[in-house]
């Protein structure tokens, strides 16, 4: 048996044993069970990656649909790209599945908990494992089923159920468009297989109309899973799952499985200009978008909510200008910083009595140390400033983004800022300050577990060191990233050679490109602290926002707009087929209609049992008359 069957088989089993023996086994063994599958798994995909040849291993598991001459076999492909995704799923999952022993101890549905987890994480595996778009799809819906399941965990409270009613339909509009596409490369490469498609791919001419409408509805299923406009709005209602969901959901493959499926396919979109033109555009503007709604929240969540959402349209940038590898630098680093950002706003969110609302924080550096420190470490690998990690990829985005169009590039610095700012506020209003809080959360205030704090450590050391798995060569570096993922891209480098030239910046415009944009962090960050640290401002009550603040902060009324547009239309659009073509047409005149008709036949006909034996001779003389005079109607009145 090949050791990489184990790799997704290991989650699966833990959450076989968890979700059928929740309610007997006992929590101490649950966490055991649900950690150690998916520690179990990470060393063996680090076993892999460090004996990986460099050439991609096919591995057939079984053969699974063969019609005709279509053989489509559920198999896994082990290559680079796979291999990074598994090493970012399972060293990120252990590390949530470890905090979750502390965060989720009191919960009642502690083994239920982690069933789930287990399952998230052995469908993220199949997504990135896969050999085919089938296979792929397969982990794709997995994951969207498990985010439903756990993002309505507190299923109690009806606002999360709805909250996970919307991810779970908001995606499925957009796995349609993804499922269009699978059939799309089916009619046009008579397979599915990526080992086939992709050389089949590269021997066609850029601008391909066929390949338009493939990457155009490859994208559309990544626009739902990776909250792009205009199907993002369920990712920040999505926080309403346990802090360790968010974290799994924002870090770990669910949200960039449409920036990994795109790399995937690069092959693909290289020969799509036009939709990697479109891509760049929308990645923008969703980024923005994003970013200036995280300027006003005061949710701690729905901040890194949008922040994440903000991040994905950077990453979609980094691919819509061509840069993949940048792109997926940009998957990594946010992992580290994100998963790190979250688990220690549950770390906050834990010492405050589930209190999430940063209003009614402040002065938590002193009662939260390492959530404190670790937090600062995180806020500034996200906001940029070098050498941390978001600095490096987020910089080569966007230099990238400058070749391709300096309008783009500086508004991409804008967001930059607003990130440094949101993410800076976050931090000064939280941590700083005097404690807004009542007197009996000030009372409880502690510091988390080390079970909590460890992963808080471990994803703090990755965040400040992960950029330099990929330093450029401006900065002294060799880029070993793109180096290690360069086999990934040969296909993309036959259809179109000079997309994948060397850079035509010199290294002063890179020098300055890496300025401006630091600066303005910089800058954003200085904002952030005269504001909230020495002027000691706080937020307003919701009642008291007005204007423009009061438009961002009820994110622009996108979300009313859609219910005006889509959900109102179609809620009145069911009554009528429910109250005219159910309740009227098929149940009065249809079912409910003919049982009436029937009925009241039979309540005629009950009338003739009358129980009166001269009625039923009458009936019966009256009877034989009747036959008698059709016997006879030829002699009587002839032909």
């Amino acid at each position: 048996m090949n050791l990489a069957l184990l790799i997704p088989l290991l989650p699966f089993i833990g959450f076989l044993i968890n979700g059928l023996g929740f309610r007997r086994i006992p929590k101490s063994l649950v966490g055991i069970i649900g950690t150690g599958a998916v520690v179990a798994s990470f060393a063996l995909v680090l076993s892999l990656f460090l004996n990986f040849s460099g050439e991609a291993q096919h591995i057939p598991v079984y053969d699974w649909i063969t019609v005709g001459s279509l053989n489509i076999s559920f198999s896994f492909q082990i290559d680079q790209l796979s291999l990074i995704m598994m090493l970012i799923i399972t060293g990120i999952g252990s590390l949530i599945h470890l905090y979750s022993i502390g965060y989720m101890h009191h919960d009642e549905g502690f083994g239920k908990f982690f069933a789930f987890l287990n399952l998230f994480v052995f469908f993220m595996l199949l997504l990135v494992m896969g050999s085919n778009y089938l296979v792929m799809f397969i982990g794709w819906e997995g994951v969207g089923l498990c985010s439903y399941l756990l993002i309505g965990f507190w299923n109690q409270n009806p606002s999360y159920g709805y909250a996970a009613r919307k991810a779970f339909v908001m995606n499925r509009i957009g796995d349609l468009g993804f499922l269009i596409g699978i059939f799309l490369i089916l009619n046009q490469f008579e397979s599915l297989e990526f080992a086939s498609v992709f050389p089949a791919a590269a021997q066609l001419s850029v601008g391909d109309q066929g390949i338009f409408w493939i990457t155009l509805c490859l994208f559309i299923g990544a626009m739902g899973k990776s909250a792009q406009i205009p199907l993002y709005t369920w990712l920040p209602d999505a926080m309403a799952g346990p802090t360790p969901v968010s974290a799994l959901i924002h870090a770990a493959t669910m949200v960039t499985a449409g920036i990994y499926m795109i790399v995937r396919s690069n092959v693909l979109y290289t020969l799509a200009p036009d939709t990697l033109h479109l891509v760049a555009w929308i990645a923008l503007i969703t980024a923005l978008l994003a970013a200036s709604i995280g300027l006003f929240q005061n949710d701690i969540k729905k901040v890194l909510a949008y922040s994440t959402v903000s991040q994905l349209g950077y990453m979609f940038l980094g691919l819509g200008v061509g840069a993949y590898t940048s792109g997926f630098f940009h998957v990594m680093t946010h992992a580290f910083f994100k998963a790190l950002l979250f688990l220690g706003a549950g770390s906050v969110i834990h010492a405050m009595s589930n209190e999430q609302d940063i209003r009614y924080m402040g002065g938590l550096r002193k009662k939260l140390p390492v959530t404190f420190l670790t937090f600062l470490l995180g806020t500034i690998a996200i906001s940029g400033i070098p050498p941390f990690a978001g600095f490096f990829s987020k910089d080569e985005i966007l230099a990238h983004v400058f070749e391709h169009s300096p309008l783009m590039w500086g508004l991409a610095v804008i967001g930059s800022m607003m990130t440094a700012f949101y993410m800076f506020r976050l931090l000064f209003l939280t941590f700083f300050g005097e404690f807004r809080g009542t007197h009996e959360q000030e009372h409880h205030l502690h510091e988390s577990p080390f079970s909590m704090t460890l992963p808080l450590i471990v994803l703090a050391i990755l965040s400040v060191l992960g950029g330099f798995l990929n330093v450029p060569a401006v900065l002294g570096g060799s880029a070993k990233l793109s180096a290690y993922l360069d086999p990934i891209f040969a296909y993309s480098k036959q259809v179109n050679p000079e997309a994948f030239a060397e850079t035509h910046l010199d290294h002063s415009t890179e020098f300055m490109l890496m300025g401006v944009s630091v600066a303005g962090a910089v800058l954003a960050i200085i904002f952030a602290f005269v504001l909230y640290v020495s002027r000691k401002s706080v937020p307003a009550p919701d009642a008291e926002i007005t204007g423009l603040p009061k438009l961002v902060y009820h994110k622009y009324y996108i979300d009313e707009l859609y219910d005006s547009l889509f959900i109102k239309p179609i809620q009145a659009l069911s009554r009528v087929f429910y109250n005219v073509t159910d309740r009227l047409l098929i149940d009065r005149f249809g079912v409910e209609g003919l049982g009436n008709f029937v009925r009241g036949l039979s309540n005629e006909f009950r009338l003739l049992q009358t129980g009166t034996t001269s009625f039923y001779v009458f009936i019966m003389v009256m009877g034989i008359a009747a036959i008698l005079m059709y016997s006879l109607r030829t002699l009587i009145f002839g032909n």
